[in-house]
């Protein structure tokens, strides 16, 4: 992403205020599969003002977040602040980012598509660790943003992104959360080795 990326989305945090609640596919996974994860250390991708880190540094997790606008992540601190939570907040071009091999046990993934940087998040899991990840499907065209295909996923795409991991949970489909209708595709998965 360039300057006129950071400032678009310094914009966008501006003016919406944001969910505080962590997204309804993470929420789900935790209450259904969380006998699966252990806390450790955790990496937020895209984290945008936090909700997700946030839900997971109540869990116990060791949580770094990224994400280019350092609107967002001083959103971000104050709500975490706020929980005495401690949160790594990192401000970061995720189109020029290194990533640490083998190094978290879990990553997350939400409402951000950059294929060239799936590679580097499966390296970045330890053995055993996990993946949760979603964002829109190609679909998502007919009932508004995002509307852009480079940033929008073919049916199955995400799926085939995750073969090499054992994948625990895949949806995809038309959803609901709140007032928000979106096409979405979201995976849970574990790197084995």
């Amino acid at each position: 992403m360039s300057v006129n990326d950071q400032a678009r989305w310094d914009r966008k945090h501006l003016a919406e205020h944001g969910s505080e609640a962590a997204s309804g596919f993470l929420r789900e996974i935790f209450q259904t599969q969380n006998w699966q994860i252990r806390s450790g250390r955790a990496l937020d991708i895209a984290a945008g003002k936090g909700r997700n880190a946030i839900f997971l540094a109540e869990r116990g997790f060791d949580v770094e977040a990224i994400d280019i606008s350092p609107v967002a992540l001083d959103e971000a601190r104050r709500r975490a602040t706020e929980r005495r939570l401690d949160i790594s907040w990192r401000e970061a071009d995720l189109e020029q980012i290194d990533l640490p091999e083998a190094c978290y046990d879990l990553v997350l993934n939400f409402n951000y598509l950059q294929r060239s940087l799936i590679p580097r998040i499966k390296e970045s899991l330890k053995a055993g660790g996990h993946i949760i990840f979603e964002t829109y499907l190609i679909d998502q065209r007919t009932v508004g943003h995002p509307s852009n295909p480079a940033y929008l996923l073919g049916h199955n795409e995400l799926l085939e992104f995750f073969r090499d991991l054992r994948v625990l949970w895949y949806r995809e489909g038309k959803f609901t959360e709140g007032d928000e209708v979106s096409y979405r595709a979201g995976i849970f998965a574990q790197k084995v080795r």
